[in-house]
């Protein structure tokens, strides 16, 4: 048997597995293993996982490997790290709380956090000299989840702690935060900011009495059936983990070890959960969690986890000021919403995923490399408009990776 006649069983195998989970139909169509199968020959791709969806009907391209040495094909089964992902599963928990009415978007945050009462930003900055001033707009949980509350994308010293996940607990990355001078005006421009959301976070542990990751897990991840998705990752999952490469037009992928924002060991008790970009995940979980968004709120078990309304008025469309470009609570986001409107996320070593609820379609990329440039993007976005008939739009999707150029 050929090597993609295995790597087409494989997939068809998967395929066959979830269909019958989620009672979609095969597409029959091979736009993305036809667009991308030279790239993984020529070294250049060492592995990603491909899924469309609209209508009911789906195509599933796994192609290349999950480690190139060990030629171990990629499956949907692979757990890899999700990173800047996660900041739509935290905005989920900040809806179910709006939602069931224990917070609003518009409380100030030092109703739950009092150390920001006060917040001082930073004015000006001329020869080593700083000068702050007292912060007039209040600090608003929809500032912190929609990257307008003036913080830094990380903290100083994350990366030196271990990066994302190794820093300290979310109430201590909260209070440091309130700690240090913000970039700017609340709620007045951008910051694409792991800080604000792991701050959202903490509001959430408040409001619940629970660790983040335990009301996720509880209110979530289990109803959704998303056993292989969580921020320590087992001894056995890592051995099947989508292992991280270097990667540059024109040459082949180098393995990586780790990256400075993402350190291991994965899995001890130096691990703290990041509303930001920590979380693991495999392809099929994240079919269920962006499924679900597709779906208004129901998963694909037909277990219920938002209302149709939250996912439609906090979730799809963008909770900022107008001028200040779509986003909503951890997702990307257009400012208006249309039939033509995708929202979703990316995450730092390449992945992402969007959906239409209006069309009920979803968009997922899963991988795990950096560097770049990637010659193969051109030839997947030829796949997905002959998929789905149309140039879908997932720029802005893409930009919010967390991805340090």
């Amino acid at each position: 048997m050929t090597k993609l006649a295995i790597l087409a069983a494989a997939a068809a195998a998967a395929l066959q597995t979830f269909g019958a989970e989620a009672e979609i139909r095969d597409s029959g169509t091979t736009f993305a293993r036809d667009a991308l199968q030279k790239y993984v020959d020529s070294g250049e791709l060492p592995g990603a996982v491909s899924v469309f969806m609209k209508g009911g009907m789906r195509e599933i391209a796994c192609v290349g490997y999950a480690d190139v040495d060990a030629k171990r094909p990629v499956t949907i089964d692979d757990p890899f790290m999700q990173c800047s992902q996660t900041k739509g599963f935290c905005g989920v928990t900040i809806a179910m709380l709006v939602e069931e009415g224990k917070i609003s978007l518009d409380d100030p945050v030092s109703k739950y956090l009092p150390e920001f009462k006060t917040l001082w930003v930073k004015a000006s900055e001329t020869n080593d000299v700083i000068t702050l001033e007292k912060a007039r707009n209040e600090l608003t949980v929809r500032m912190v989840m929609n990257h307008t509350g003036g913080f830094p994308f990380e903290l100083p010293n994350g990366q030196a702690m271990g990066g994302w996940s190794r820093r300290m607990p979310l109430r201590s990355v909260a209070a440091t935060a309130a700690s240090q001078p913000i970039l700017f005006e609340p709620g007045t421009k951008v910051r694409y900011s792991n800080v604000g959301i792991d701050i959202g976070a903490a509001v959430v542990e408040v409001v619940t009495g629970k660790r983040w990751e335990t009301f996720l897990k509880e209110r979530v991840l289990d109803p959704l059936g998303m056993s292989a998705t969580g921020f320590w990752p087992t001894d056995e999952q890592l051995t099947r983990k989508i292992e991280l490469y270097d990667v540059k037009g024109g040459q082949k992928a180098k393995w990586k070890m780790q990256a400075d924002w993402m350190q291991r060991p994965y899995n001890d008790d130096r691990v703290f959960a990041s509303a930001g970009a920590g979380l693991w995940t495999t392809a099929r979980d994240q079919l269920k969690f962006y499924g679900m968004l597709m779906n208004l709120g129901v998963g694909d078990n037909g277990v219920r986890i938002l209302k149709e309304e939250t996912v439609k008025n906090l979730l799809a469309v963008s909770s900022r000021p107008k001028g200040l470009g779509g986003y909503s609570l951890g997702l990307n986001a257009l400012e208006e919403d249309s039939d033509t409107a995708w929202f979703g996320h990316g995450g730092a070593w390449g992945t992402n995923c969007s959906v239409n609820w209006h069309r009920k379609e979803l968009n997922l990329w899963a991988c795990q490399y950096s560097g770049g440039p990637r010659p193969w993007e051109g030839a997947r976005g030829e796949a997905v408009k002959k998929f789905f008939k149309y140039v879908v739009d997932n720029s802005g999707v893409e930009a919010y990776t967390g991805r340090l150029k």
